[in-house]
């Protein structure tokens, strides 16, 4: 079975251009998705319904922000603009949890924006027990919120797993605490049990390591920035007899790389 995460940055760059997010994640070939930063509105664009329709997949979207979001803007040759880190980003505008910058009120009223949920999802064309979601702790220097969607599924020849769907906040914001909580929802599965944690970590394997003791990543490639990457910060993590037969990662106009890894657990 193929497991796929990518961060679909709501569909559009730092610009505020739409990008080919969601057609990229259908081609994927993935029995198992889990996209953050998926982009659900009610006027506009609604990216788990597309991307269930064209893939005859269910599952579970968490909305864990309400946000504005560009679609038509301009910009340069870059993914977002050079100082997005610092006057903040055009694309989306995160108004429920942070005020803008003036650059950003400037830009968002010359755009053509929609309002809508930011948040994070899980797709699979496989067999489901069960699919939840758990809330994670709120960090202080957080703008959005955060969850982790369980979702008990099959394998292909029936043998039973659960796959981990997650996008943790920033090493810098306190993510450390939800690696805890995570691992210690894993733990209290039986041992027996395969287990896969799949999604956007914003974080290097190496303390990784430190706070999922039993887990491996099972695909290595860089995946951000992904024009020019040079770090692996989306993750598939594995417990258990997990044989990986192929993976890699790919640009599909986000500013992550879709990850891929190709998985035989019967």
């Amino acid at each position: 079975m193929r497991v796929a995460t990518f961060n679909l940055h709501a569909g559009v760059d730092g610009w505020g251009r739409r990008t080919r997010v969601v057609e990229h994640a259908a081609a994927l070939g993935a029995d198992v998705l889990v996209c953050p930063e998926m982009w659900r509105s009610p006027r506009g664009e609604d990216q788990f319904r597309a991307l269930s329709d064209a893939l005859a997949m269910t599952g579970l979207f968490v909305p864990l922000a309400q946000a504005e979001r560009a679609t038509g803007a301009r910009g340069g040759r870059t993914w977002q603009p050079p100082w997005a880190h610092v006057t903040g980003e055009y694309g989306l505008f995160f108004t429920e949890h942070r005020s803008l910058s003036r650059a950003q009120v400037a830009r968002r009223q010359r755009a053509r924006v929609e309002d809508g949920t930011w948040g994070l999802a899980v797709l699979t064309r496989l067999g489901i027990d069960a699919v939840t979601a758990e809330p994670l702790e709120r960090q202080p220097r957080e703008r959005v919120r955060r969850a982790v969607i369980r979702a008990d599924l099959r394998s292909p020849g029936g043998r039973p797993f659960t796959l981990l769907g997650v996008h943790f906040a920033h090493l810098t914001h306190g993510s450390f605490r939800q690696f805890r909580h995570v691992h210690h929802e894993a733990s209290r599965l039986a041992d027996q049990r395969p287990v896969l944690i799949a999604g956007d970590f914003n974080s290097w394997w190496p303390p990784l390591g430190a706070f999922f003791p039993g887990f491996r990543p099972v695909v290595r490639a860089r995946t951000w920035p992904a024009r020019h990457p040079h770090s692996q910060i989306d993750h598939v993590l594995a417990r258990g007899p997990w044989v990986a037969v192929d993976g890699g990662a790919s640009d599909g106009g986000s500013d992550h790389r879709a990850l891929v890894v190709d998985l035989d657990l019967d």
